[in-house]
């Protein structure tokens, strides 16, 4: 019983609860008979002009695979209008135990109206993409930057990173800023290691201990973890799925009004290659970072505050204090908090529109204008 309630716990508080509820569905949305996930997907220049040529001739989603330097896959997935008619061209990073199917509910309305490409892919280890046993901040970043050019996005691209798809955000923030038009980091998770966050505003946190705990049994005990996530003694959803404790009520009607959330089942989870590369994840995203996000220095230039975070206000995976304190850190930061949002605001179309048309047009809505903010 206490095993069960702190695993769950540390789940839910990390953001792991929305993604790990046990179901029957399969954990890698099936690709269309078409593009089956076997070496045909493996993209040479020439793949990627006929992915791109399938693309632009509909406004349907296409699936693909690259080959990156190293020779993983990296299965991606473009929506939203051509990439040749595009005024904005935005990849978005999903986050822990995700995929490139993840919703984000832009409407088709508002990317026809404002010619948005959207390209959606699996990070490393995850969907159709190969594990990477390297990984890290940077082969994060080298991953996105080397899709965007095999996949001809330009010189620039604006990013979207959602919970902990913020880590390889920030990384491309750091290593590659020259290739980002803007970026908006949605939801992002605070990882408690890094040096510039004040005690005093961390100290009482519970969550710092359990991503320090929840680290460590990652990486020197991933065997009860893994029995945690696969054993049938206990019904562990009951302490994953839905609780209070970790979900706003707005969240809560998310959940119950989306089926097929989660994306992980105890029979994927067994899949040892699928459970070391989430763990690896983990760790790389709540290990101890090769530079601090609040000691950076504007990377864009200017006075134009090309870095966007949108909190909720009512979020209990990431406390709403963390990104005030970050946005009066880094004044270059536009910050922007949805009063009633949890941390699943990506399932609000409206906040999707506010979060694009903030992001590429540098327009804001009142509403979500924090009362201590008056920029």
């Amino acid at each position: 019983m206490v095993l069960r309630r702190v695993m769950g716990m540390m789940m839910g508080c990390l953001g792991m609860s929305s993604c790990l509820r046990i179901s029957d569905q399969a954990t890698r949305p099936l690709s269309p008979p078409s593009e089956s996930c076997d070496d045909s997907l493996t993209s040479s220049s020439d793949d990627v002009k006929s992915s791109s040529a399938s693309s632009e001739s509909s406004k349907e989603s296409s699936y693909g695979r690259i080959k990156l330097s190293d020779g993983r896959l990296l299965a991606y997935k473009e929506r939203g209008v051509p990439k040749s008619e595009a005024s904005y061209r935005v990849v978005i990073v999903h986050g822990f135990a995700s995929n490139k199917d993840m919703n984000f509910m832009a409407s088709q309305k508002l990317v026809d109206e404002l010619g948005i490409y959207l390209l959606q892919f699996d990070r490393a280890g995850y969907g159709e993409s190969d594990p990477n046993p390297k990984r890290s901040l940077k082969t994060e970043a080298s991953d996105i930057e080397e899709l965007a050019d095999q996949l001809q996005l330009g010189s620039q691209f604006y990013l979207v990173g959602v919970s902990v798809g913020s880590y390889p955000t920030w990384s491309c923030v750091k290593n590659i800023p020259d290739r980002l038009a803007g970026v908006a980091l949605v939801v992002p998770f605070v990882n408690y290691r890094w040096p510039s966050l004040p005690y005093d505003l961390i100290k009482d946190d519970y969550r710092k201990n359990l991503s320090k705990f929840m680290a460590w049994i990652a990486r020197h005990t991933p065997g009860l973890l893994h029995w945690w996530l696969t054993q049938k003694m206990f019904p562990s959803s009951s302490v994953l799925d839905r609780n209070a404790k970790f979900f706003s009520t707005k969240d809560l009607e998310v959940l119950k009004n989306t089926p097929g959330y989660q994306l992980l089942n105890k029979s994927k989870l067994k899949e040892e290659p699928i459970f070391h590369s989430l763990c690896k994840d983990f760790i790389v995203a709540f290990g101890k970072w090769d530079f601090d996000p609040l000691s950076l220095t504007n990377p864009f230039g200017g006075s134009e505050r090309r870095l966007h975070i949108w909190q909720g206000y009512e979020d209990k995976v990431v406390p709403v204090e963390l990104q005030r304190y970050i946005s009066t850190r880094l004044p270059w930061i536009k910050y922007r908090e949805v009063p009633d949002g949890g941390h699943l605001l990506v399932y609000d179309s409206d906040v999707c529109e506010a979060i694009l048309r903030s992001l590429l047009l540098g327009e804001d809505t009142p509403l979500y204008i924090p009362k201590f903010d008056s920029n």
